[in-house]
């Protein structure tokens, strides 16, 4: 399978912007209660950024951030096992880079969480006993996308990369 990507060029003095239609990256749907589009990977930047859904009870698995992490949440609430509090639709969150942290949406949760994410570096996926047992950075995560898509008879997203 051959993958093409929508190619960021922009040469001053013509700098152009561009945009992604909603209708354009379809929800991929990774497990039960996880839904994901990637919006944008940039290898050379080491940046994704993804727009999630997560649904009641969903856990991630524990990991670690190479580099830091902005989310907004648009919907819904989540939280961290690791901490007390709990992010709701409206709020901001900064991750640094060295944090680890398992994301969940309570079980008694009415709605999807819905998060936007910027990830710079690497997801460094723990085992139970901490160790790695996977990295996910920009150009895995599209291709984990994209993977996702075509299996589930999605069409092809326009993932922007650079």
């Amino acid at each position: 399978t051959t993958i093409r990507f929508r190619r960021l060029q922009m040469s001053k003095p013509n700098l152009v912007s561009l945009h992604l239609g909603e209708e354009e990256l379809p929800w991929a749907k990774i497990a039960d209660g996880f839904f994901l589009k990637v919006v944008y990977a940039s290898a050379r930047q080491g940046l994704w950024i993804t727009h999630t859904r997560f649904g009641p009870g969903f856990s991630t698995q524990t990991h670690r951030h190479t580099g830091p992490v902005y989310q907004y949440t648009v919907a819904g609430a989540w939280g961290y096992r690791e901490h007390d509090f709990i992010v709701r639709a409206g709020s901001f969150l900064y991750e640094p880079a060295g944090s680890v942290h398992t994301q969940y949406v309570p079980e008694d949760s009415t709605e999807m969480a819905e998060t936007w994410t910027q990830v710079y570096g690497a997801n460094l996926n723990l085992d139970p006993q901490g160790k790695i047992e996977y990295v996910v950075d920009a150009t895995s995560m599209v291709g984990f996308y994209l993977k996702h898509c075509e299996a589930q008879g999605l069409p092809r997203p326009n993932v922007m990369t650079d």
